[in-house]
């Protein structure tokens, strides 16, 4: 793909979905169960699997390290490991072997420090493996210089006019991850040498013009908005780019069929509207009046099959009333307020004889108060987050910390359960290159399940699916900085330690859970992969975990 900032801003973009952890969890797939008892011991039930453990570890928000949470599954082994995926780039490539893992410095550090000592060193470390394996050990490039008492051996111009030596010899996934280096240290080297930082970088991003394409193969379209990703960074014009995708965004009819063609082609929907409603139901099977708080109601469609099956209960349907929590991205989508979401689920509701009554909230989560729920004595409540917590600010992003301070308003509530659906990625406080690999690894998998439906690599459908539901979560998490960053991914370990800290429990997992999920997925490719861990339900692409789901009270 030949693009530009100005090609990018009219191919508008919507997020999809509305859909370093502290330790590894235990895991259990589609076929068996494993034990925390089992795998402490380092054994596991079932032929042929072997897992890596570690010690149980604990640390505050602040100091949690960065940590791959990998799923592994293949007809003979499977393995959960903390740092190496048999995919991941530190595996394949020696240019990322020193590169992926160091502690996540959660305040600040993305915005000003993407490099220490130590990661300087790792880098041209990593250039000078690669260089050696690209151009023989005979190649006289030295890439001993690092940073040292302020000084910087050897200067800046040199060692780029190295890495751009060795450039065109990089595969499509080394080239991307040389390509933000440069545009990370850019942001912190002296202003003198910050154009040369910048040609470097733009004679890389030349080079990636010609690899990169929204019609070839997973990476080739990943890299394609990567790309561009990269360039608004560098240019800072990261904010801009994403007030022009929101502005030029398509019609709500047209928006809505790019994410319904997501919605039929991967699972991630349906894992989180039928864990949350099974979830639901089952806590709500004795209630004759229940309260549902949906912080994403988006066109409601969760609650039209909750509706329906609920009218079935023996005994006569309960009353259901439902709190919708809206946003200006979902109403552009439906193509209209939130009201209209309240009319179609109380035109179902009529239809099986259900009680209901809606609400609907039209404001951003975070800045929902307690007066605005509507919570009553008597009603059973429940609190839907579907694809939506990462979203919320958090004390890495202001003082208020809406996130904690939102966790802790529901807990106030006195709610019967929680469901949580999260995108399993460290995007949040790690540092820009830390961010920028996980995006690449996090993302690759995402695009390869896309890839799975078999449809035809210019087919303009997928194109277009691609562009408006998921490129602009890549170019906010690569472009943007501080609160105009809404994409703030946290990994469940942390999720888990923020919720216990807010006062809640989690609820286990019934087996109807997961074996409905595990019969969507038969729909599916056979390389997604389902995993159970401390409470959590998990989803993922190959060997990477994608997609929880948890609930708490």
């Amino acid at each position: 793909m030949h693009a530009s900032h100005e090609a990018l801003a009219c191919s508008t973009v919507h997020n999809s979905h509305r859909l370093p952890m502290q330790q590894i969890e235990p895991y259990s797939f589609s076929n068996f169960q494993v034990s925390n008892n089992d795998l402490i011991h380092g054994k596991s039930q079932g032929t042929g699997l072997s897992f890596q453990t570690y010690a149980e570890q604990f640390y505050t928000l602040e100091s949690t390290p960065v940590t791959d949470y990998s799923v592994y599954s293949s007809p003979s082994a499977v393995s959960a490991s903390s740092n190496t995926s048999p995919s991941s780039p530190q595996f394949s490539h020696p240019y990322m072997s020193d590169l992926h893992h160091s502690s996540d410095n959660t305040y600040g550090s993305s915005l000003n420090s993407p490099f220490g000592v130590d990661d300087e060193n790792n880098f041209m470390h990593a250039l000078w493996t690669l260089s050696n394996e690209l151009l023989g050990p005979e190649c006289d490039i030295d890439y001993s210089g690092s940073f040292t008492d302020g000084a910087v051996q050897p200067s800046y111009f040199t060692r780029y006019d190295r890495i751009l030596a060795v450039a065109p010899n990089m595969d499509l996934k080394q080239l991307l991850i040389a390509c933000a280096e440069v545009v990370a240290e850019a942001d912190i080297i002296p202003f003198s040498e910050r154009k040369t930082a910048a040609d470097a970088a733009d004679t890389l991003m030349d080079i990636l013009e010609k690899r990169v394409s929204v019609s070839g193969d997973p990476l080739q379209r990943l890299g394609a908005y990567l790309l561009e990703a990269l360039r608004a960074r560098l240019l800072s014009s990261g904010s801009l780019i994403c007030r022009k995708l929101k502005c030029n965004e398509p019609s709500g009819p047209e928006l809505m069929s790019h994410m319904q063609l997501l919605s039929q082609i991967c699972p991630y929907y349906k894992f989180a509207y039928m864990s949350a409603n099974i979830v639901i139901g089952e806590a709500m099977e004795s209630e004759n009046r229940i309260h549902i708080i949906d912080f994403q109601i988006a066109q409601g469609s969760q609650w039209v099959s909750f509706i329906q099956t609920i009218s079935r209960r023996p005994g006569g349907p309960p009353f259901v009333h439902i709190t919708g929590v809206d946003d200006s991205e979902s109403a552009h989508a439906r193509g209209g307020g939130v009201q209209l979401v309240g009319q179609r689920l109380a035109q179902v509701a009529e239809t099986c004889g259900v009680p209901f009554e809606f609400h609907g909230v039209a404001t951003s989560g975070c800045d929902v108060q307690l007066e605005d729920l509507q919570v009553r004595r008597g009603e059973a409540l429940a609190v839907n987050f579907p694809y939506i917590l990462h979203h919320i600010p958090d004390e890495s992003v202001s003082p208020t910390n809406h996130r904690d301070r939102l966790l802790r308003l529901v807990k106030s509530l006195s709610p019967k359960v929680v469901t949580i659906v999260e995108q399993e990625s460290n995007t949040n406080t790690a540092t820009f290159s830390q961010r920028f690999r996980e995006t690449l690894d996090y993302y690759t998998a995402m695009f390869e399940s896309i890839d799975a439906a078999a449809l035809v690599r210019d087919d303009k459908q997928r194109i277009n699916a691609e562009e408006h539901c998921v490129a602009k979560d890549v170019v906010n998490m690569i472009a943007c900085e501080g609160n105009e960053r809404v994409e703030r991914h946290e990994l469940f370990g942390k999720w888990r330690l923020r919720l216990t800290m807010a006062g809640f429990s989690p609820i286990p997992l019934s087996s109807s859970v997961s074996a409905a999920v595990r019969d969507v997925l038969r729909e599916y490719s056979p390389n997604y992969a389902v995993a159970e861990g401390n409470g959590a339900l998990y989803i993922g692409w190959k060997n990477r975990a994608l997609v929880t789901f948890s609930a708490w009270r």
